[in-house]
């Protein structure tokens, strides 16, 4: 009985692991910068999700919201940035160095066992 209920207890943990290990995981998004773009242009994530930006080109960058909600120093080669999104919205930023550079975040609503965050 003993055995029984320490294999049931630790099955639990497992799931509740695994459950909360992939709630981490889908709560964060990545943009590479390369070759004076943001790839994706676009990207559609829900309310919480952590996006990080990476500098993969030779000369610096930076990320900068239209709407000033968010703005990264100069990025050198492989600097990275981060910002959490908690509002749904649809958020337009750009390279302040190079302003042709364009890219989006849609922010949709979460929804189930996200939608406290």
């Amino acid at each position: 009985m003993m055995v029984a209920r320490s294999l049931a207890r630790g099955a639990v943990l497992a799931a509740l692991f695994f459950t909360t290990a992939s709630a981490a995981l889908a709560a964060d998004a990545a943009v590479k910068i390369d070759n004076f773009t943001f790839d994706p242009p676009s990207l559609t994530v829900k309310a919480g999700t952590t996006i990080t930006w990476t500098n993969e080109d030779d000369i610096p960058h930076t990320v900068a919201a239209v709407t000033k909600t968010f703005r990264s120093k100069p990025l050198d080669t492989n600097d990275k940035f981060s910002f959490t999104f908690t509002t749904p919205g649809t958020y337009e930023y750009f390279c302040s160095l190079h302003p042709h550079m364009k890219g989006t975040i849609v922010v949709e609503a979460a929804t189930g066992s996200n939608a406290s965050q």
